[in-house]
This record gives structure tokens, C-alpha cells and sequence, in this order.
């Protein structure tokens, strides 16, 4: 079985890296060539649409950062985490849960869903 706690803080610290070329390096060793995320806001195929992805999120937030919120847990090929996103060392402002299907311990899909989203 995957440790879901390392896959989770892998993810939270690709998502986390405002460095293109090591949040790069990060997604290439986290995800498969084939990757797909979807959430209510947003989709992208393979690292470099999920890359720019992440690029926009941070423009959209500047400073903000994204922190783990419970135990991630998993079971075979499958995972799932919540997180925050917020100013760096204040409260998370938007909140959620992503679940992931590993393929040979990478992230193949993740689907995201939003908890908390300020009006």
C-alpha cells in the first residue's frame, strides 16, 4: 500500500512551489505523463496543462499557501486529503478535498472538490 501522508505532502508542496522549473522537477516525479486533474474551477491534461494550472493559482493568490488539513488516508491505488489555502501563516480561506488514483505510486487523476470558497 501507498503512504498516503507522503503522496498528499508531495502534492501540497508541488502545489506550493513557485519555482517553475523545481515545481517541474516535482510534478514529474509525483504524477504520470498521462495525468489529468479536474476540479469545479478548472482541468488539465498532463503535467504541463496541470504545471500551468498551479502557475495560475498562484497569480490568482499571491503568497497564499496550501496546508494539509487532517490525515490523508488511502487504501490500494486510491487516496484522499483535505487541504487549506490561505496567507502564509494565517488561516485557510478556501478549503477542500482532493481524492487521487495512483498508478505504480504516482498520481494518475486527482478530482478535487471545493468545501469552503469565500463569497
Amino acid at each position: 500500500m501507498t503512504d498516503a501522508a507522503q503522496i498528499a505532502q508531495r502534492y501540497i508542496d508541488s502545489w506550493n512551489e513557485t519555482d517553475q522549473t523545481r515545481r517541474a522537477d516535482l510534478l514529474t516525479a509525483l504524477w504520470t505523463d498521462d495525468a489529468r486533474y479536474v476540479d469545479p474551477m478548472m482541468a488539465g491534461e498532463g503535467r504541463a496543462q496541470i504545471d500551468a494550472l498551479i502557475a495560475g493559482v498562484h497569480q490568482q493568490f499571491p503568497g497564499f499557501r496550501f496546508n494539509l488539513a487532517g490525515k490523508p488516508d488511502g487504501y490500494g491505488a486510491h487516496v484522499r486529503f483535505s487541504w487549506t489555502l490561505g496567507p502564509a501563516g494565517g488561516e485557510g480561506l478556501v478549503e477542500g478535498t482532493d481524492f487521487g488514483i495512483l498508478d505504480k505510486g504516482r498520481l494518475r487523476v486527482v478530482t478535487g472538490f471545493l468545501d469552503k470558497v469565500p463569497a
